[in-house]
């Protein structure tokens, strides 16, 4: 039993130090994982003390972060997407409780949590890059995607919303709501609407915004990727992500 409590002890001891450091760099989603795995093992450690067996607490019910629902959002759609939509669709698919507010500063934290510990979270939200390499203004993106579906071209706009369209249109809800948000859509596609008030065909959505993605397609392929090589020759990691500094934001910085 020495050795088992020598051991728990140290692991204890280690986790503890996890969470303080987790803290420091305001990762909130890895110290609430060590935080969890703490009590579980000085759960242990108190049953090998007392001599008693470990009783396991039932966890409350997981708390889904803003950043997990905008990620499970962004997933779906699978392109760049202005934050209204991405509360539409958490709200609509996930049963989300973000609100387009909250969403104002989330891009910051992200990008400050990655300056404070490089690639230490599987994904980040971060920024679409624009021509010039900046930060787009109110395009979400994830680290995940490679660099060429980060990046928006002059036709990427419209590719993107094509692109968000056909997923929503694909994925089955029994939420009124979800044919509403894919009525909203269909009416900015050519082709995909009968006229009427009533809901929309997914498959005529999907066919109407295939047959616009033809058209643009290939000249938005070829022009994302040449902005991609620029990204990956001229960026650092952390640029590749949230975008580079343009010359205002420089002006700002020097003159504090």
């Amino acid at each position: 039993m020495s050795d088992r409590l020598d051991d728990l002890e140290r692991r204890i001891d280690e986790l503890r130090a996890g969470v303080r450091k987790a803290m420091r760099v305001r990762d909130g989603a890895t110290a609430r994982a060590l935080r969890a795995e703490l009590r579980t093992a000085e759960r242990e450690w108190d049953a090998l003390v007392s001599g008693e067996p470990a009783q396991a607490k039932p966890e409350p019910p997981r708390l889904v972060t803003v950043r997990e629902q905008v990620n499970q959002g962004l997933r779906l759609l699978g392109a760049p997407a202005q934050p209204r939509l991405v509360v539409a669709v958490s709200d609509v698919f996930f049963g989300g409780t973000i609100r387009s507010a909250q969403l104002t500063s989330l891009r910051r934290d992200e990008e400050r949590s990655f300056r404070s510990s490089p690639h230490g979270r599987p994904y980040y939200l971060c920024a679409a890059l624009t021509d010039r390499l900046s930060p787009a203004r109110g395009l979400l993106t994830l680290s995940t995607w490679p660099l060429e579906r980060r990046v928006v071209g002059p036709l990427s706009p419209r590719v993107d919303f094509l692109t968000c369209a056909i997923a929503v249109a694909s994925h089955e809800s029994a939420d009124g709501r979800a044919d509403r948000l894919l009525l909203r859509m269909a009416r900015n596609i050519p082709g995909a609407t009968d006229g009427t008030l009533g809901p929309s065909d997914p498959d005529r959505v999907i066919e109407a915004a295939r047959a616009e993605l033809r058209v643009h397609g290939d000249r938005d392929t070829r022009d994302r990727a040449e902005l991609a090589e620029r990204a990956a020759a001229q960026l650092g990691d952390a640029a590749r992500l949230f975008g580079a500094a343009t010359l205002s934001t420089i002006k700002k910085e020097n003159a504090k």
